[in-house]
């Protein structure tokens, strides 16, 4: 296998690098992290020069508005911007990573025409209302249900760590169709929508997190009415769809985290070095460790992504083996960053201890390190399921 860049990839490097010089300087500052509008409106105003310097949705194909970039080039589009230090998706999040990739898998060309271009352009943002409060792990189970009313859904129930709930035009919404019966699997009753968060009936509260932040909210639905042609994929079908949905959110939603972790390491052992913390010699082979990791992991996201372009853009169930494991090594390097700052871990004010808080979440969100061990045990290994 060849692993040499092209030269057309090089001078794709070599453009987008010169674009960020250009452009990063030009940005206003960041708003306070805990300034939900403020932050969608500095995530989607990143979003539009992406877009308009033909940087958005990059591997997203062509047919999609994306630009039908190379696996490669996404990946070095990753790489570019993490070490320029350009902002990430933010309140974009759900819409680029998620809703977007699935409609344009799933959706028809005027659910495609409608609702991908303002992604792309950072005109919508949108959030996910998947989870419920006794449906979380077992997604199957959820209850919020949808019927047929004409040509609407009405939509009653509620869900619960809706990301991006209080700043989002849209919302990627699983919603029952069909009673779970004796002859009705649960899983085979469930429909993906997309519903408009301005729809009368919804009611949004927002969660705050250990860290302090309100990025996920409880939502409630009260006879909320959603056209059946806001339906992705047919009726009772959602379950499918959602797959497609966790391929993308498993696969390659976190992949520049990797790049932003691998950073983060280097700034570790640079500030062990300065502080005397790096004559610890345990302290040393942790970030040794940590450092084989995260590079074993970057080779495992770009085989996940050339081989999800192999099969026709949908990740498989190799993001799994990635969620599983990404998720342990970023609490770990997290843990790391306390014993680099000694007593400076209980400043909360520090970037690192933020994210140390955050990262407790990344062993439950996008599908529990358990969830993601019973994929791999059945999917990849071939074991029986648990009784």
């Amino acid at each position: 296998m060849d692993l040499t860049y092209t030269a057309e990839e090089d001078e794709f490097r070599a453009r987008l690098s010169r674009w960020l010089a250009r452009t990063l300087p030009e940005l206003p500052p960041p708003p306070d992290p805990l300034d939900w509008p403020g932050r969608r409106a500095y995530d989607t105003g990143w979003q539009r020069r992406l877009y308009d310097a033909g940087y958005a949705g990059l591997h997203w194909p062509v047919d999609a508005g994306g630009q039908g970039a190379t696996p490669t080039q996404h990946l070095i589009f990753l790489e570019e911007t993490e070490k320029a230090g350009a902002p990430y998706v933010g309140a974009n999040f759900v819409g680029l990573l998620h809703a977007g990739p699935t409609i344009a898998s799933e959706g028809s060309a005027e659910q495609r025409a409608r609702w991908l271009p303002p992604v792309l352009r950072g005109d919508e943002v949108w959030c996910q209302g998947f989870s419920e409060p006794d449906a979380g792990s077992d997604l199957a189970s959820l209850r919020t249900r949808a019927w047929r009313d004409g040509d609407h859904y009405v939509v009653s129930g509620s869900k619960i760590w809706t990301s991006h709930a209080e700043v989002a035009d849209w919302c990627e919404l699983l919603v029952r169709t069909t009673p779970v019966s004796g002859s009705v699997p649960k899983h085979r009753g469930i429909s993906w929508l997309a519903m408009p968060m301005d729809a009368p009936g919804i009611t949004v509260r927002p969660l705050r997190t250990l860290a302090g932040s309100t990025e996920f909210a409880e939502m409630f639905l009260d006879e909320v009415r959603v056209p059946v042609s806001h339906r992705v994929g047919d009726e009772n079908d959602g379950w499918r769809v959602t797959m497609v949905t966790l391929s993308y959110e498993r696969g390659t939603a976190f992949v520049g985290e990797v790049v932003a972790c691998r950073r983060v390491l280097g700034e570790l052992a640079r500030e062990a070095r300065k502080n005397g913390r790096w004559d610890d010699a345990v302290l040393r082979r942790g970030l040794g460790r940590l450092s084989a990791e995260f590079a074993a992991l970057w080779r495992l996201t770009q085989w996940n992504v050339s081989e999800s372009q192999r099969t026709g853009g949908v990740p498989g169930v190799g993001g799994s083996v990635f969620k599983l494991r990404y998720s342990h090594a970023r609490q770990e390097l997290y843990e790391a960053a306390a014993d680099v700052l000694g007593p400076g871990a209980l400043d909360l004010g520090h970037p690192w201890n933020h994210d140390r808080l955050s990262s407790l979440s990344y062993t439950i969100a996008a599908g529990t390190s358990q969830i993601q061990q019973n994929i791999v045990a059945e999917r990849i290994l071939g074991l029986p399921k648990g009784r």
